[in-house]
């Protein structure tokens, strides 16, 4: 089996995705989690801190080539997921030692950069909610959001005068947070699934993301035929223009009157992978042929529906030294981890014959896990904050 070697603020769903494909995972990650370990060939930990969409530079190279090592000198590339929306210029370091699969530093940096990526949606007749670094007369209807940032952490309500340094201002739309994944093979974009996304508000961040859901092959679609198809088009305008490659998803808004909003584009295997990844062929390697140039459809779309949303915890526990998790759950910490309140604790998995049904058994399973950390021990001290403890902290 070919090992890749895997990088991203959390690595877990892409090294049991790499384990579907064939592949041998070597990964370096924030968390390194406990079905994370169990999935890969080898686990480096990184330094950085969680949803700034940027890891630390150094410490990422001298992992990969750890890593790389460690799977005897032999990869056949670099997987790169959350954490290097914003540093291209990472990318390109990484690129001159090993091999992307995915997108190029230089395709990255045109579609993370807001004020580019405006400009190429204009150009391509593409809706987009209007940016600026500002100031503007109705902050109200504006939102500020970090450059690079990912998992809606960095997205806060705009203020009076221009956006933080490092950030930028988008005009408020209105409708429901959808996302259309695809496979990307830098010519043209390969359609996977229209997913619906929804948010778990915190007093810190009112726009961090919970989970993701694809409805089954049988249900109506999410939104309407011909925006759905209108979508298709102007993504695939997009991967031509730009020669993205990968798997990626484009972030929209839709309103019930058939307008929608291109916000972004994720140009990376991203949150939905538990969800999606049901087929005939497995995601990443469709992801690694399309990186290749070869993308094509990795089979027809499952029957049942899907959903995956992470649990905050309530309150502040540790993590006892045996937790029975159950199935459903993934990304389940290590023992003795200290968990802050409003911190993503695990990540909960559903499925079901409809959207509806994998809604009810996600909120019943997030309240199996309740339960089960209901009796930790809370509200001890003296271990060394985990990035699930900073997670939800101002920055500073």
């Amino acid at each position: 089996m070919d090992a890749v070697l895997i990088a991203a603020q959390s690595g877990r769903a892409l090294a049991e995705a790499a384990r579907r494909a064939g592949f041998r995972p070597f990964v370096a990650d924030l968390f390194g989690d406990e079905d994370m370990l169990e999935a890969a060939e080898a686990h480096h930990p990184l330094p950085g801190r969680f949803g700034t969409g940027r890891l630390g530079g150094e410490a990422v190279l001298g992992a990969l080539d750890a890593l790389h090592e460690q799977a005897g000198g032999n990869t056949l590339g670099v997987i790169l997921g959350s954490g290097f929306e914003g540093a291209p210029d990472l990318m390109a370091r990484i690129a001159a030692r090993h091999r992307l699969l995915g997108g190029t530093p230089e395709t990255v940096a045109l579609l993370k950069d807001p004020f580019r990526f405006a400009s190429l949606c204009a150009d391509l007749a593409i809706p987009h909610p209007a940016v600026t670094a500002g100031p503007v007369a109705d902050p109200e209807n504006h939102l500020v959001k970090g450059i690079g940032g990912s998992g809606g952490s960095h997205i806060r309500a705009a203020k009076r005068g221009r956006a933080p340094f490092g950030s930028y201002l988008q005009a408020r739309v209105p409708g429901r947070s959808c996302a259309l994944n695809f496979l990307g093979d830098g010519r043209d974009a390969v359609p996977l699934a229209l997913t619906e996304q929804w948010c778990a508000p915190s007093l810190l961040r009112p726009f961090r993301y919970a989970g993701a859901l694809a409805r089954g092959s049988a249900e109506p679609p999410t939104l309407p035929p011909r925006t759905v198809a209108g979508i298709e088009a102007a993504v695939a305008r997009l991967v031509a223009e730009t020669g993205l490659r990968g798997l990626a998803s484009a972030d929209l808004i839709a309103a019930d009157d058939g307008r929608w909003w291109l916000t972004e584009i994720n140009p990376r295997p991203g949150a939905t992978l538990d969800v999606l990844d049901r087929r005939a062929v497995p995601l990443v390697a469709a992801h690694v042929e399309a990186s290749l140039g070869r993308a094509a459809a990795p089979g027809p779309a499952p029957v049942d529906a899907a959903g995956a949303e992470i649990w905050y915890g309530a309150r502040e526990h540790r993590i006892g030294p045996a937790v029975a998790w159950p199935d459903h759950v993934r990304d389940r910490p290590r023992a003795l981890s200290l968990m802050r309140r409003d911190a993503p604790v695990c990540t909960v998995l559903a499925t079901g014959p409809d959207a509806a049904a994998v809604k009810e058994d996600l909120a019943r399973k997030a309240a199996r896990v309740r339960a089960l950390l209901e009796g930790e021990n809370h509200n001890e001290h003296g271990t060394r904050l985990s990035e699930r403890e900073r997670a939800d902290r101002p920055p500073g």
